[in-house]
């Protein structure tokens, strides 16, 4: 009489393995810019890296791990996308095309 009791599903196996509709997937890939940017900041460089359309914890994942990559501060900011304290275009150029992301880079 040892009756088995179903689990709940956890909402990690609802998802979709992906968990990232591809076409959203793809236009988060292909609009990807890199640029120094100086305005407004004292004259302290930043790399800025527009285009990201990532969800917030993604984006949070993504930014914490180029910090730390980089040994240097950064933040997302909602009208720039993510800054990176310092000049890191061409790190951050190789270490996006490793992540299967098409950047370009602006502004010379």
């Amino acid at each position: 009489m040892d009756r088995k009791v179903p689990r709940r599903k956890k909402s990690a196996d609802l998802t979709p393995s992906s968990g990232v509709n591809p076409s959203a997937k793809q236009s988060a890939i292909k609009g990807v810019t890199v640029r120094l940017d100086r305005k407004a900041r004292g004259g302290k460089t930043v790399t800025v890296i527009e285009g990201l359309q990532l969800p917030g914890h993604e984006r949070d994942a993504l930014l914490k791990e180029l910090k730390t990559r980089l040994g240097t501060g950064g933040t997302v900011n909602d009208t720039a996308g993510m800054e990176i304290q310092g000049d890191h275009c061409d790190i951050l150029m190789s270490v996006l095309v490793q992540k299967g992301y098409k950047p370009k880079r602006s502004g010379g």
